[in-house]
């Protein structure tokens, strides 16, 4: 398959998106809102796939290693009535970095370091936190990912890695990227050139 599609679902609330903390690598588990966001998941997904003329059979299943998206997974596939437990994992679906940022919120950094703040503000998309990742070495990242698919998936990884993609697949323009708002609780049908929600 030359253009496989992505059923790709950002992994339910944690009380740190709620608190608008940079979560990145850090492993904040899921809020109660959360783990009903990734069953109702499971939910758009079977509809989706009656729609598509797919069975679960028909696709793979891929999920960033951080609990919060494994966990938003197994709540999904039971959501399914699938095995919780039979998915891969790929590294590569990690959230980005932003290194020494994680835990903060934007509003706490910039009384730290109004011209890192500014300097964010400026070019999202180039912009290297301390210790961290830009979303342009992110898009790269996807696109290594991307290219390994072999026939339709459905991923769970983050709202980082979700513009990553989208940008790699040139569906929206780099520097716009990294303000693409990534909903919870709903699923995204990507494929090169279109993304739709669907909640």
């Amino acid at each position: 398959m030359a253009h496989p599609v992505v059923y790709y679902v950002r992994h339910g609330e944690t009380d740190w998106n709620v608190e608008r903390r940079l979560q990145g690598r850090q492993d904040i588990p899921l809020n109660a809102n959360g783990r009903a966001q990734a069953a109702r998941c499971g939910d758009i997904l079977r509809g989706l796939f009656v729609r598509d003329g797919k069975t679960a059979a028909d696709l793979d299943f891929v999920c960033s290693p951080l609990g919060r998206a494994r966990i938003t997974m197994e709540l999904m596939r039971g959501a399914l009535g699938l095995d919780p437990s039979a998915y891969a994992v790929d590294d590569r679906l990690i959230e980005i970095s932003f290194g020494a940022w994680e835990g903060k919120t934007l509003a706490e950094m910039a009384v730290l370091d109004s011209g890192l703040v500014a300097a964010r503000t400026q070019d999202k998309w180039a912009f290297l936190p301390p210790g961290g990742e830009s979303y342009a070495d992110l898009a790269d990242r996807m696109g290594d990912w991307y290219a390994t698919l072999t026939r339709d998936t459905v991923v769970v990884a983050h709202g980082g890695t979700a513009r990553g993609l989208i940008a790699h697949l040139q569906i929206i323009q780099p520097r716009a990227a990294p303000l693409y708002d990534v909903g919870q609780g709903v699923v995204y049908v990507i494929e090169p050139g279109s993304i739709t929600k669907y909640s």
